[in-house]
């Protein structure tokens, strides 16, 4: 088992669910186990299946056949099987267990967390669980309907139309803040392969100068 989980390391892995993973190492302890990684979250019920070749020795056999070249030639070889089945109108049988069916995973219902007290006392207010008792009756804040009048109705749609608008115009301002970005941009892309250019050309002078001076010198 340790051999072969050695072996498998790198090999890719898949659940019947369709997960995929991959082998990253064999383990010492127990014998045959490995640590994987896959692309989600796994359950203890899912089989996960490893796609391996072994080699396998085929035991070889030979029967000479002596009368081929007789004057009868009755001899014919060995039919295969899907000739005896052709020649017998028979079907290919299909084992009901190697058919794929359709997997249907109920959903799981996770526990809620629980934090113990002792673990409660010891952290900040801010994190610990703020969980209420349920109240046997109703408050009057709870029980009543806000039904509001014509006026703060008016009012709640034009504070949600103000907002709208602010919201609106944000939006508008920071495009044309990207598009004057934008140009900026490529004015300063072109004035520096300006420049770029003129540098090159003078230092294309300079090189030429210098090398009709040094040719004088020498003549």
């Amino acid at each position: 088992k340790a051999v072969v989980s050695t072996q498998s390391t790198g090999a890719m892995i898949k659940t019947v669910s369709g997960i995929r993973g991959q082998v990253k190492r064999a383990l010492s302890t127990p014998a045959g186990s490995f640590r994987a990684s896959f692309e989600d979250k796994i359950k203890m019920s899912d089989i996960v299946f490893l796609r391996c070749w072994v080699n396998v020795d085929i035991p070889k056999f030979y029967a000479p056949v002596l009368n081929l070249l007789s004057a009868e030639k009755t001899w014919s070889g060995m039919r295969t099987v899907a000739e005896l089945r052709r020649a017998n109108g028979e079907t290919i049988p299909v084992n009901q267990d190697s058919l794929y069916k359709d997997i249907e995973r109920k959903p799981v219902a996770f526990r809620p967390l629980v934090v113990p007290r002792n673990l409660q006392k010891s952290l900040p207010f801010k994190t610990k669980p703020k969980v209420q008792k349920k109240r046997k009756k109703e408050l009057y804040l709870t029980k009543r309907a806000v039904v509001m009048e014509p006026g703060e109705r008016r009012l709640t749609t034009l504070m949600q139309q103000l907002l709208t608008a602010q919201k609106d115009s944000d939006k508008k301002k920071l495009e044309k803040k990207k598009r004057e970005r934008e140009k900026h941009s490529q004015e300063v892309a072109k004035i520096e392969a300006k420049k770029s250019s003129k540098a090159k050309q003078e230092r294309k002078k300079f090189y030429q100068k210098n090398a009709k001076k040094d040719n004088m010198e020498m003549d």
